[in-house]
């Protein structure tokens, strides 16, 4: 004869001697969460899409044609760039073991702004590695991807796979790339500096679209290779020596993540430009959310929550603050809020 779910579980409390009744009933009711994790990331989905759907269609103009589709390439550079950087910062908290960390510590953003200084400075901003999108965007992530593959994939082997003393030079390389960039900011032109200064803040005004195909066939591509990598970060969410006990080879997954994580911050940071605390934020927000430590779960969640985390704050600057601040402002001020909630919800325990 089958039992109904209440006449298992009093079965199973009977088994054990005792049936749980009043207070204990209660708590463990309260305990057990009534949505699962997949049901959450299902309503963060719904969430996001009403979000897009928002800014799409809210205050239109007359030519309603023309600001839909406007709308639309700043949404689709918000959908690729929120997946990357929390994709990013989920695979690299779970590597480091560390969730105040992002992969802004290893200096891509200080690199991407020495980056623009140092073009206008030395060439101008007229030159076609400055004035083209299409040969600005490649020059910028290639170079980004490039050193990130010259300096710590030759770390990570003279320090014998030591993830923190690479992290440690990244610090340094970061405060170095970013001396550099400030030093070279005060003696160059101050109209050129005006210039440059423009991207040194993300902005979804000026992607072109021409772009956004690029991005997401490269984005997409970087997903798919790592995609098979998925299924040892569960692993090695427990740490590194959990991780090596289960079998997984922890250097060599470690590296090719490593890749994972320079390709896409540096392919956002391109399009975009950098957005520093959007990672942090979205990816603690997932594991409060999700209340899972399936990757398969978060990093689909943390990216959902990316989306709509910039869409919401697009909608804010268009329609809230009327273009007097910009979409890394106010991601900003959020996340370093956010920042500190952790850390002093950290030190109290």
């Amino acid at each position: 004869m089958r039992l109904n779910s209440r006449g298992q579980a009093k079965a199973a409390a009977g088994a054990s001697g005792s049936v749980p009744s009043g207070p204990a009933a209660l708590s463990a009711a309260i305990a057990r969460p009534l949505i699962g994790p997949s049901g959450r990331v299902a309503i963060a989905a719904l969430i996001a899409l009403a979000f897009i759907a928002l800014y799409l269609f809210v205050d239109l103009p007359n030519d309603w044609r023309f600001a839909i589709a406007r709308r639309g390439i700043k949404v689709i550079a918000a959908v690729l760039v929120g997946s990357a950087v929390a994709f990013s910062t989920v695979v690299f908290q779970t590597m480091t073991n560390n969730r105040i960390l992002t992969p802004s510590i290893i200096g891509m953003d200080s690199l991407y702004g020495l980056l623009q200084t140092a073009v206008v400075f030395t060439l101008g901003a007229t030159h076609p590695l400055w004035s083209n999108p299409k040969v600005h965007f490649a020059a910028s992530s290639a170079l980004m991807i490039g050193l990130a593959l010259l300096i710590y994939q030759g770390l990570f082997r003279k320090a014998r796979n030591d993830l923190y003393f690479v992290l440690l030079f990244g610090m340094i390389l970061g405060v170095f790339f970013g001396s550099i960039g400030s030093f070279t900011e005060k003696i160059m032109d101050p109209n050129e500096f005006l210039i440059a200064q423009g991207r040194m803040f993300s902005s979804f005004n000026s992607v072109r679209q021409e772009l956004l195909a690029v991005a997401a066939g490269a984005m997409l591509a970087i997903a798919a290779l790592s995609y098979p990598l998925w299924k040892y970060l569960d692993a090695m969410a427990l740490g590194r020596d959990h991780a090596i006990n289960l079998g997984v080879d922890h250097p060599r997954v470690v590296r090719r993540l490593w890749i994972v994580i320079a390709a896409l911050i540096s392919v956002s940071t391109a399009l975009v430009g950098p957005v520093t605390f959007l990672g942090l934020l979205v990816a603690n927000l997932a594991y409060q959310i999700f209340r899972t430590h399936r990757h398969r779960l978060l990093i689909p969640g943390a990216s959902i929550l990316g989306v709509a985390a910039l869409v919401a704050a697009l909608f804010a600057v268009e329609r809230v603050f009327a273009f007097r601040t910009t979409v890394s402002v106010v991601i900003n001020f959020v996340g370093s809020l956010y920042f500190l909630y952790i850390v002093l919800r950290e030190s109290q325990k």
